[in-house]
């Protein structure tokens, strides 16, 4: 028999995920520990016996080392791995010889789960050499990719909302606690109720335009936008803002890609309208003398117009596999899991434009199985269906 273990959840997904998955290691005989750091945790954890940190961030390694001795944890799980008192976390952990498990949206989307040793992006451990990834793959079956679990979008908005406004308004229960959200909860929320009332507009604008791109209208290269807030952008990238990236790309294009060539910017679909896109392409359009050649849409129809495209630009999105998946050319700007030779472009922006270096298919299939075997697992945070399938793999995961 294994010999059992104690996992110490700090956050995780808003929702009841965590909770679930905490009774299912606790019925299969291991001990589980949590510690709320904010008023939104309390909210979304109705087990019994969690703990509580109402000290300053920067005593928090010192404390949470003492508790993981006296508490004999074997495990540390967490979600959004670069979030400070994660961060810290890890650093216990390694200090003590402790498994630490970064729990977050699957690489392989719409409904994987991503369990990955440590950190993800940047921080990742995952191989980044094509004979890593066939060594891994080897003798893996091939996944199914056919979606089986999926949420509506208000399934994950009303947990989001109700965690941001307890965390907001319960302050006074942990004084302390420094949240490192990228805007705050209320302004982002009202940002988003301007947004869901414009959006029918700018869906009929992006569609129309995306009908345009289809057509053959002009060639064209697509810059998949992700949230500025990401971690994926803060920590897993060079760039302070995204902006900044747009800039080295729109400079690129202007010395070097054709003169016939488009720029398609695709927002993201979860984007609250308050980096104001609009204005701030708007801005390096003109500075780099691309007037009629950028285009920024909004539209659900993503996987067409990647495929009719000469090649996909982004940091590290995870469109960026969907896009290797159908062939079509990656440059990754940031540090993105899947820039490996033979997968994405290795040669710089400025040759990407003319000369993009071609997708082998056989590695991104290897990939997937190596992804699929080692850190993903099927499963959903909010379905019930796809929370069943994920709890049961992870804790198979988790306890081998």
């Amino acid at each position: 028999m294994a010999p059992k273990k104690c996992f110490l959840f700090l956050q995780g997904p808003p929702g009841l995920f965590w909770a679930r998955l905490a009774d299912a290691l606790a019925a299969a005989g291991h001990g589980v520990r949590r510690i709320n750091l904010n008023a939104g945790d309390r909210l979304f954890w109705p087990r019994r016996g969690a703990d509580n940190y109402r000290g300053r961030l920067s005593a928090w390694r010192d404390w949470l080392d003492a508790y993981c001795a006296r508490h004999g944890v074997t495990d540390i799980l967490y979600y959004a791995d670069r979030q400070p008192y994660h961060v810290e976390a890890l650093a216990v952990a390694r200090a003590r010889g402790l498994r630490a498990h970064a729990v977050e949206y699957g690489y392989l989307r719409p409904d994987w789960i991503t369990i990955e040793p440590e950190g993800m992006g940047r921080h990742s451990t995952f191989p980044r050499t094509p004979a890593a990834i066939r060594a891994l793959a080897a003798g893996q079956p091939d996944p199914d990719m056919t979606p089986r679990h999926g949420h509506a979008f208000i399934d994950e908005a009303w947990r989001e909302v109700a965690y941001s406004l307890a965390m907001v308004f319960g302050r006074p229960l942990y004084p302390f606690y420094r949240s490192d959200r990228y805007y705050w909860p209320v302004a982002e929320y009202l940002a988003w109720a301007i947004r869901l009332g414009l959006r029918p507009i700018a869906l009929g604008r992006g569609e129309a335009l995306v009908d345009r791109c289809l057509s053959g209208a002009f060639p064209f290269n697509v810059v998949a936008l992700q949230l500025q807030m990401d971690y994926q952008i803060r920590a897993s990238t060079d760039y302070g803002h995204l902006e900044e990236m747009l800039d080295e790309v729109m400079a690129s294009m202007a010395a070097h890609a054709p003169a016939d060539r488009h720029l398609v910017v695709k927002t993201h679909p979860l984007d609250c309208g308050l980096e104001l896109w609009p204005l701030r392409l708007r801005r390096l359009t003109r500075r780099h003398g691309l007037r009629g050649r950028v285009h920024l849409v909004e539209s659900r129809r993503l996987a067409p117009l990647v495929r009719a495209s000469r090649g996909v630009i982004l940091a590290n999105s995870t469109v960026g596999l969907h896009a290797l998946g159908d062939g079509v050319p990656v440059l990754a700007m940031g540090d993105a899991i899947y820039d490996i030779p033979g997968l994405t472009h290795q040669g710089g922006i400025d040759s990407f434009w003319t000369d993009p270096e071609p997708v082998d298919m056989g590695l991104v299939a290897d990939l997937r199985r190596a992804l699929a075997a080692h850190i993903q697992v099927r499963g959903d945070f909010f379905d019930p269906e796809g929370q069943r399938a994920a709890i049961a793999a992870l804790v198979a995961r988790l306890t081998a």
